[in-house]
């Protein structure tokens, strides 16, 4: 038995540098390494949109999703379109709370689910969530998750999964933190 788990220690060990490796931090000029082979697919959009509805909960096309990039981090957003739409503004903050306490014990299923892949960011995310603070707020028609790290790596994986959303989602929010400024 010792020798076998002498021999699987180091592969392991391998296995998780490579998968660290594989999921380097993306620049900021490139959101995603495969940004133009499935953000140039309507098809894709509708299959983020439709798995979108379902883990979430509510209908993409009545609400409103910002991801936004800070130095320390940055939030996602959720708002129902209409300020009256009582059955999402609760499901957005159902689902808001859910992601914050769900991110914070590492659990990722919901994007993994939503956009069928690993997001860039989460794994190095998930490796470091006790150096990642999530905090859930109410906001007007919705809710909001700030993500905060002093961390240098957990910030770079933070920036990195926060760019995916942006560019997968197609929100248009800026992908630069100076962009802003």
């Amino acid at each position: 038995m010792n020798k076998l788990i002498s021999v699987l220690i180091p592969i392991f060990l391998v296995a998780a540098a490579l998968r660290l490796g594989a999921e380097a931090p993306l620049s900021p000029e490139q959101p995603c390494p495969m940004h133009a082979s499935h953000m140039g697919s309507d098809a894709h959009h509708a299959i983020v949109e439709s798995h979108g509805d379902h883990a979430m909960g509510f209908p993409h096309d009545k609400t409103t999703h910002h991801f936004r990039l800070a130095e320390t981090g940055g939030s996602i957003e959720v708002t129902a379109n209409d300020a009256k739409d009582s059955v999402n503004i609760d499901a957005i903050r159902t689902h808001l709370e859910h992601i914050s306490k769900a991110f914070s014990s590492g659990d990722y299923s919901t994007p993994m689910l939503v956009h069928d892949m690993i997001p860039p960011g989460a794994t190095t995310m998930k490796l470091l969530k006790e150096k990642i603070h999530f905090k859930y707020h109410v906001v007007d028609n919705g809710g909001q998750v700030r993500i905060e790290s002093n961390d240098p790596i957990a910030l770079a994986a933070i920036h990195d999964f926060l760019r995916f959303q942006i560019t997968d989602h197609g929100t248009g929010d800026p992908i630069n933190l100076d962009a802003g400024k």
